[in-house]
């Protein structure tokens, strides 16, 4: 193989989901779960898909605006599912759709949106290559180009900061 030719890997083969009851020790004193612990549970679910595209360990570089459209409450099921959108060289953009659904009466609302940047490193921490993202359909076409806006729309504001480059 190429030394520029990675397999392929559709978004699909690495998509994960996750669901978490929310509990008392995850609200706030409103009784809102903390942004923190959404947070948790995104990133763990982002991790996942990351780990399966790159088949090794990942680590989270950064996280993108997250706006919280509606409070989640104790005794809601949270879900998170998560998809590879766009793949650097050794980078990843991960998007995570949060569903928030009322146990009792089946009540589902989408309460949250947000994009993460992984990189893949090996035994060192250092970054390694990723395989490529497999652009089946329209829908992961569209993904894909919007990630790589959004990237090159980071490294801009990076440089226009005087900031280090994204990976």
């Amino acid at each position: 193989m190429d030394k520029d030719e990675r397999p392929l890997i559709s978004p699909e083969q690495s998509a994960s989901q996750a669901t978490q009851l929310m509990m008392p020790g995850d609200v706030n004193n409103l009784g809102h779960v903390f942004g923190g612990v959404l947070l948790s549970l995104v990133d763990r679910a982002a991790a996942v898909t990351a780990m399966r595209h790159a088949r090794g360990p990942c680590v989270t570089v950064s996280i993108d605006k997250v706006d919280f459209r509606e409070p989640i409450y104790s005794g809601e099921l949270v879900t998170c599912s998560a998809r590879i959108n766009f793949v650097g060289k050794t980078s990843m953009e991960i998007g995570v759709t949060v569903v928030t659904e009322h146990p009792m009466t089946g009540v589902r609302r989408h309460t949250n949106d947000c994009f993460l940047t992984f990189v893949a490193v090996n035994k060192d921490g250092r970054p390694v290559r990723v395989p490529g993202l497999e652009l089946s359909t329209e829908e992961d076409k569209k993904r894909f180009a919007e990630g790589q806006r959004r990237r090159q729309a980071r490294q801009e504001l990076a440089d226009e900061l005087g900031l280090a480059k994204q990976c």
